[in-house]
């Protein structure tokens, strides 16, 4: 007698953090720098969540000697750097900081950006990083690691060639709530784990703010479309209005180019994007 295939009890509307993922993300860490054939991996660590946990990820799967934190400041930083140095010691990981103060300035000069919106003048910033970052990769044969997380990647929340540049994403499959339980299990320190959400981006950023929503009510909901459910259902079933699950059905839907390779049309027999696989 065949069985139903079996479907995830609606109520259970809550991603949940799993022991063994952490041990996946260390094997599939461990899997792509061997294979990279790379000496090591470089991250931006912000003294944030989402990297402070990529790195100690990545120090438990690769050796910490083969680690470089870089902290990004525009300035000479502030908590955040020394939160960031003091995690990188504790780790025993490498650990460098580079002051993007004037690369920003030169980019925001040339480019006559003062009148420029919010958001492009963040971008600028995120970009710089990931210029720095690479540049570190390509000279001491190192993989760039990104740090961001599936609630960022659905919505869109990151910026095109720059911190969404990366040659591979540890816990891109876990939602921004299970990477905080992924932290606290795995003993990082509270004032990392439970800090406000911020890129960084310019002064009193958060990314709550920008979002309009908290993580945990954006998780539900995001897990619900990954889910398939109705709009109605999820609003149900995450206890939430269903204005604020059609909020997150937009962000989602206005981020699909950022998380698709630039678009080709189709003229030869496989088509890279398409229709060839590897």
């Amino acid at each position: 007698m065949s069985r139903a295939p079996y479907r995830r009890p609606m109520a259970d509307l809550v991603p949940r953090f799993r022991e063994d993922h952490v041990g996946i993300v260390r094997s599939f860490i461990a899997h792509v720098v061997e294979e990279s054939g790379r000496r090591g991996v470089v991250l931006g660590l912000s003294g944030g969540l989402d990297s402070a946990l990529v790195a100690k990820l990545c120090a438990d799967a690769i050796g910490p000697k083969r680690v470089l934190g870089m902290a990004l400041p525009e300035g000479p930083g502030g908590q955040d750097r020394k939160d960031a140095e003091a995690w990188a010691k504790e780790l025993g990981i490498g650990f460098r900081v580079l002051d993007i103060k004037r690369i920003v300035g030169t980019f925001e000069r040339s480019l006559v950006a003062s009148r420029a919106p919010r958001i492009a003048r963040g971008n600028i910033r995120a970009r710089a990083r990931m210029i720095v970052l690479y540049y570190v990769a390509n000279t001491e044969g190192r993989l760039v690691i990104g740090t961001g997380n599936k609630s960022e990647i659905l919505t869109g929340y990151f910026t095109v060639a720059g911190d969404g540049a990366c040659d591979f994403l540890p816990i891109g499959d876990l939602y921004k709530t299970q990477v905080r339980e992924m932290a606290r299990h795995l003993g990082l320190p509270p004032r990392i784990v439970d800090q406000t959400p911020t890129a960084g981006l310019w002064k009193g950023q958060t990314d709550e703010g920008e979002l309009g929503i908290t993580y945990d009510e954006l998780d539900r909901i995001l897990l619900g479309i990954e889910l398939q459910l109705e709009p109605e259902a999820i609003a149900e079933k995450a206890s939430v209005p269903i204005d604020r699950v059609r909020h997150v059905e937009d962000l989602v839907a206005s981020g699909v180019h950022k998380r698709k390779m630039p678009l080709i049309p189709k003229l030869g027999i496989r088509t890279i994007g398409l229709d060839w696989r590897e």
